[in-house]
């Protein structure tokens, strides 16, 4: 009985526990199984793409961007390695010592730095950069505060610099990269695809704590494209320092000098004022006019500069000869109710002295001898309202009105450079058309590419087209000499050289007051030597008090006296000081200018001197300690070629500081951060 009633009794509490538990245990190991099951099979990609993402940054190594340089071989432009700083907001030490670390050594903003950090850590963001481009002053003094942490929070990555060794001499044609290194003006923004290079990739391991396991190059960058331009650095800086003394002195808006080479078109200087300084970044907004590239981007009425496509075209068309007698009307004359004057009341005048006193009367007799048709052929010939193909972004064409757009009297405005609006580029092939013998020179800036296997390739030089028969550009060029001989522009003349050319003294307009001011666009354009012309040079200054022959044509004179000498031009007259020019009249174009200035030291034609010898030239400068931007800088100004080791300042450098730096001499530079 007593094991009936046992068996009836059912299973015991210990069993129904046992099978409660034993239950549990099986659904969650199942949910386990499943779980296991979904992360290892269905959800393994995901998985593992966020553990990748937790543990390995992945980074863009910048490709080296192509350096510039000018037809000599010196730099214009070089990229340095450098470093950017970031840090993984969600591994910071406390928030108020990474502001107050990073702001203090990396001379940011305390407040701007801890909201940025904030709005990092508030999205869970990995990275945040904090600075670009630091100097090896500032990474030297964050590692230093890594090595005192227990982790490093502070992370470094490979970037890139942009140096400029000419600073503000070149920086136009030059021109500048922005923050992602991407050129955006001169040559820079021109060539921005050869010169930019392919990045690369990096991947960083790191540990839970913020540490690097391992880098792997996943792809290496590559370089850009080198260019070489026809620019020579020894005459662009002279023609840089003489357009500043003089915009400074006669208290300009605006001014640019260009350089070419008569035959190739080769533009061995292009400078514009104001300067700026394309080392020093970012750009404040108050000086962003700075930046514009006077002598292609900014147009103006050239005034008399002009008359030399009037009288050229006339005598190309055989109206008149340089000996025609033209009648100025005692320098009064009223064409169709409208009233010009010459400021000296001149009788009958030859062409070739209506040239060199610059009438504006007899240059408006000269035009009416032409067609409104055959002017504006000439006008369009010579080069006026299209863009010169010098390849710099923001050239201007200029403007030509179309002859439908000619008013009563326009003809006789245009023959005397109103009306028109040319850039000082424009003028620069204009009258180097009459130096080369009637053909119009295409302007070349880019001498040759690098190409990525070492090699280089030239640039051809374009021939342009043929503007003026040969004979009419020979005649030219004498009438234009008598400028500078007995004209309004006998300041421009040079010591050793004959010179020619033709002074411009545009008023400018006032549109606001509806007339004109007692401000000029003055300018000269002109070339030697005169027989077999080798250099043009244009100077323009706008915004002057005076006129050109007095603001514009001593500016030629101390570049072309500078330029024919640093290029080896032999002189082809006597040595000697030129005459003063009498005392100053009151011309159409000029108030003649002042006594010129001595003759340059002419570079020496003897061989590399005896140690015995005194050596009384310049000697090599002190480079050490400095950094490698103004060591470069100060090798440009002295025109040394340099040999780069490292980057950072200079450690080292032969020749010693104090030793003679003879002609030739090429300093080598070692650096480190």
């Amino acid at each position: 009985m007593l094991g009936t009633d046992a068996y009836r009794s059912g299973p015991s509490p210990h069993w129904e526990r046992f099978l409660v538990v034993g239950a549990a245990v099986a659904v969650w190991s199942s949910i386990l199984v499943a779980r296991l099951v979904y992360l290892q099979v269905l959800a393994h990609h995901e998985c593992a793409r966020l553990v990748h993402s937790q543990s390995i940054e992945y980074f863009e190594v910048p490709g080296l961007r192509g350096e510039i340089y000018d037809r000599t071989g010196r730099p214009l432009a070089l990229s340095i390695p450098s470093e950017t700083v970031y840090v993984d907001p969600r591994h910071l030490p406390s928030l108020d010592e990474a502001v107050t670390v990073l702001a203090t050594h990396l001379k940011l903003d305390p407040e701007t730095l801890r909201q940025r950090l904030q709005r990092a850590r508030s999205v869970r963001a990995g990275y945040l950069r904090i600075k670009r481009r630091i100097t090896a002053e500032e990474a030297q003094a964050l590692r230093r505060v890594n090595q005192r942490s227990k982790f490093p929070w502070i992370h470094f990555e490979p970037d890139l610099i942009r140096v400029y060794p000419s600073g503000a001499t070149a920086a136009h044609v030059v021109g500048t990269v922005n923050d992602q290194n991407q050129g955006d003006s001169g040559i820079e923004l021109a060539l921005d695809q050869e010169l930019s290079g392919r990045p690369g990739e990096r991947s960083v391991l790191r540990d839970a704590r913020g540490q690097t396991l391992e880098v792997l190059e996943l792809s290496h960058p590559v370089r850009g494209q080198d260019i070489g331009l026809t620019i020579d650095a020894r005459i662009q800086q002279v023609a840089h320092e003489a357009l500043k003394r003089a915009a400074e002195q006669w208290q300009c808006q605006r001014g640019s000098v260009v350089v070419m080479d008569v035959a190739s078109g080769d533009v061995l200087a292009l400078a514009s004022y104001p300067e700026f300084d394309p080392n020093r970044r970012p750009f404040p907004a108050s000086e962003l006019h700075r930046r514009e590239n006077n002598a292609v981007a900014a147009p103006f009425e050239p005034g008399s500069v002009f008359k030399v496509v009037t009288i050229a075209a006339a005598l190309d068309q055989g109206v008149v000869s340089p000996e025609t007698p033209i009648d100025c009307h005692g320098g009064v004359l009223v064409l169709r109710g409208r009233r010009i004057h010459d400021v000296h009341a001149y009788g009958q005048l030859t062409v070739e002295n209506v040239l060199a006193k610059s009438s504006n009367i007899g240059a408006i007799q000269v035009a009416m001898r032409l067609t409104e048709p055959k002017l504006y052929e000439y006008v369009v010939r010579f080069g006026f309202g299209r863009r010169t193909r010098i390849g710099l972004p923001a050239e201007s064409p200029g403007r030509v009105y179309p002859l439908e757009r000619w008013g009563a009297t326009s003809f006789a405005s245009v023959a005397m450079g109103h009306e028109v609006m040319a850039t000082t580029l424009q003028l620069a092939v204009a009258v180097a058309t009459v130096a080369n013998d009637g053909i119009r020179p295409v302007p070349r800036l880019v001498l040759w590419r690098g190409m990525r296997e070492g090699r280089r390739e030239q640039v051809p030089i374009l021939e342009g087209p043929r503007v003026i028969r040969a004979e009419t550009a020979i005649t030219m060029r004498r009438m234009m000499e008598q400028v500078v001989l007995r004209g309004t522009g006998q300041a421009a003349r040079l010591m050793g050289y004959t010179a020619a050319g033709k002074t411009g003294s545009a008023q400018i307009y006032d549109p606001g007051a509806r007339r004109y001011t007692h401000r000029y666009n003055a300018s000269f354009v002109g070339f030697a030597p005169v027989i077999r012309p080798r250099i043009v040079v244009a100077v323009t200054l706008n915004g002057a008090p005076r006129y050109g022959g007095v603001v514009a044509a001593p500016v030629f004179r101390e570049v072309a006296q500078a330029a024919l000498q640093i290029l080896g031009v032999p002189p082809d007259v006597p040595v000697e000081s030129p005459p003063q020019p009498p005392p100053e009249q009151e011309l159409n174009d000029v108030a003649l200018a002042s006594v010129a200035r001595p003759p340059m030291d002419s570079p020496s034609q003897e061989p590399e001197q005896a140690e015995s010898v005194a050596w009384f030239g310049p000697r090599t400068p002190s480079f050490v300690g400095q950094h490698l931007r103004a060591a470069l800088a100060e090798c440009t100004r002295l025109g040394v070629e340099v040999e780069l080791r490292g980057y950072g300042r200079v450690r080292a450098q032969s020749p010693e500081a104090g030793a003679p730096l003879l002609p030739g001499t090429r300093v080598r530079l070692e650096c480190s951060p």
